[in-house]
């Protein structure tokens, strides 16, 4: 190991050379408490980023131990820590005052409290795992520069964010009790039979359409209505009240922007524990619970859509359904037995985001249209046999149609972001139609059967002109080989570095599959190997394996669905 005096001397020493003498510096160097790795030296300019670890000793740390001995207290210590070196970095100062921390990156988390791999929490050290952007005129390295980046301002940073005596410790804590209550009343969901809960005084609208941020002081605070208020006691000794959103078939209705689609957004993105003052930190969904929308013109290969589509005019088998440019019907159909293929519990659907002819068919059409000759057999006519038979619940929103009423288990109607339960006058509504109305009961006994095994060909996962890994472009695309995988419709997937790490999970698929094990197996095993390895797990280089954040089981079983050169056996 080199020490800090020989690192700066070895970057004053390549002051105005060419760039790439910068791969002189790969090693690792002792700062005194602080241990430097240069894992990976980008080769020029305008290349990515420098992959850089720092770590201290837990003894130098000096991290509370009860606030790590466990997996949540270590994420949620590992998110406070990046959150507060991001904003020491991102300040370009830290407790000190000093500037020049420009190129120094550790990811940003949002609003979610995620598994990631921006710090690492052993039982010997805290590591940040870092980009570092090395500084150049042009093509030619500014050694000096650099020693004061790594010398100077990286360890001062690393002070600010990984020594408990420089940290908020009250936050901390709390910050670490909040993730262990969320946790706890997720678990506690599935006794309760419930497939969401809202505490009452949470915020759900958000500051814009493009904005995960709270409203503010115009926000409508949430409010349960008597009949679905539930409480929870969490482990901190906090008790909660609010409503809970029951298995079996739930219908959102209102008029236009009263706040359905945002009641349903929040049990969306529910799924994930989020931060103190978001407002929605107390919106606990199960952890299966999967949006479906329809989503013209994707792929899909060999997926069982016949309990929705079946009797095609181009005599397509829909018990193995296969297109590469699928409908909004096919598509939605698609998403949704592929989701309960991947072990959702709960289906959320917005009738905005869906087609129309998959949802309802009404007794007009019915009758201008005759059963046997439409092969689409729509959602309502199959949500309750989905639960009954398969235990899906779905949560709908519905502002245009009242076809799901006679189906639903509860109705919720919205006015002004206020929730009233309305179920008794919806079924009342419900039955005095079909009372004037022919239309025939719905068959779904035997529709929801085992889906046949989807055995990819492992070939198909490793085409002759994919030389590169799989990488992330963006927040909704992989590209994978020549082949992009378009994550646009995946509305749970919240944040960057989850896209990064599923497009490293679709390579350790690839040589994890064997011709044998279908697509359910294959992620199983994969998340098995995350659940005793960690995100490390999917990196194929040791040490730093960049900014990753853990996805779901579900948003992985998406991905691998929507690659284009998938084929099965």
């Amino acid at each position: 190991m080199s020490d800090q005096q020989t690192l700066q001397q070895t970057l004053t020493s390549l002051d105005g050379r060419g760039y790439a003498s910068y791969k002189q510096l790969h090693g690792r160097y002792d700062l005194g408490r602080f241990t430097l790795h240069v894992d990976k030296v980008q080769v020029d300019p305008y290349a990515p980023p420098s992959l850089i670890r720092i770590s201290v000793s837990r003894e130098d740390a000096a991290l509370p131990p009860e606030l790590l001995d466990d997996r949540l207290g270590r994420i949620a210590a590992s998110d406070f820590l990046t959150r507060a070196f991001a904003e020491a970095a991102g300040s370009g100062a830290g407790s000190s005052g000093h500037s020049g921390a420009e190129g120094i990156g550790i990811g940003r988390p949002g609003q979610q409290v995620l598994e990631r791999t921006s710090v690492v929490i052993t039982d010997e050290a805290i590591t940040a795992r870092l980009t570092v952007a090395l500084p150049a005129a042009g093509r030619k390295a500014l050694g000096r520069k650099a020693a004061r980046l790594l010398t100077e301002t990286l360890p001062r940073l690393a002070e600010d964010s990984l020594l408990h005596a420089s940290l908020d410790a009250e936050a901390l804590r709390a910050h670490v009790t909040l993730l262990r209550d969320q946790e706890d009343l997720r678990a506690q969901l599935s006794a309760a039979k419930l497939v969401s809960f809202a505490v009452d005084g949470s915020v759900l609208p958000r500051r814009a359409g493009d904005s995960d941020l709270p409203l503010g002081a115009d926000a409508v605070e949430f409010t349960s209505p008597e009949t679905l208020r539930r409480s929870f006691t969490l482990p901190s000794g906090r008790e909660v009240t609010g409503m809970g959103v029951p298995e079996g078939v739930t219908v959102i209705v209102g008029g236009g922007y009263h706040g359905k689609s945002t009641l349903l957004r929040a049990i969306e993105r529910g799924v994930y524990p989020h931060i103190a003052g978001d407002g929605r930190e107390w919106v606990i969904t199960g952890p299966t619970a999967v949006s479906i929308r329809a989503e013209d013109g994707r792929s899909a290969v060999g997926v069982d859509i016949s309990p929705f589509i079946s009797g095609l005019p181009s005599g397509a088998d829909t018990r193995s359904f296969s297109s590469t440019n699928a409908s909004g019907s096919t598509s939605q159909a698609t998403n949704l037995v592929e989701a309960v293929e991947a072990g959702a519990r709960a289906l959320l659907i917005d009738e905005d985001t869906s087609a129309t002819n998959f949802m309802i068919r009404d007794d007009r059409m019915r009758q201008l249209i005759p059963a046997d000759r439409e092969p689409i057999t729509p959602f309502v006519d199959r949500v309750r046999p989905l639960f009954t038979k398969r235990g899906v619940s779905t949560v709908l929103v519905a502002g245009g149609s009242g076809a799901f009423f006679e189906v639903a288990d509860q109705v919720i109607a919205l006015q002004d972001y206020q929730l009233r339960e309305v179920t008794a006058q919806a079924h009342r509504i419900a039955a005095d139609h079909q009372a004037t109305t022919s239309r025939p009961a719905a068959s779904g006994s035997a529709v929801f059967t085992a889906n046949p095994a989807r055995v990819p060909r492992r070939a198909s996962l490793h085409p002759a002109k994919k030389t590169k890994p799989a990488r992330s472009r963006g927040h909704r695309m992989i590209q994978y080989g020549r082949e992009d995988i378009d994550l646009t419709a995946v509305a749970q997937l919240v944040d960057p570095a989850q896209t990064e790490a599923l497009a490293k999970a679709l390579d350790r698929l690839a040589e994890q599959s064997d011709g044998e094990r279908d697509i359910p197996a294959l992620v199983a095993a994969l998340v098995e190997r995350l659940d005793a390895e960690g995100l490390d797990a999917l990196s194929s280089r040791p040490g730093h394996p960049g900014h990753l954040a853990r996805p779901r089981t579900h948003e992985i079983h998406a991905a691998i669905n929507r690659y284009r050169g998938l084929s099965l056996h």
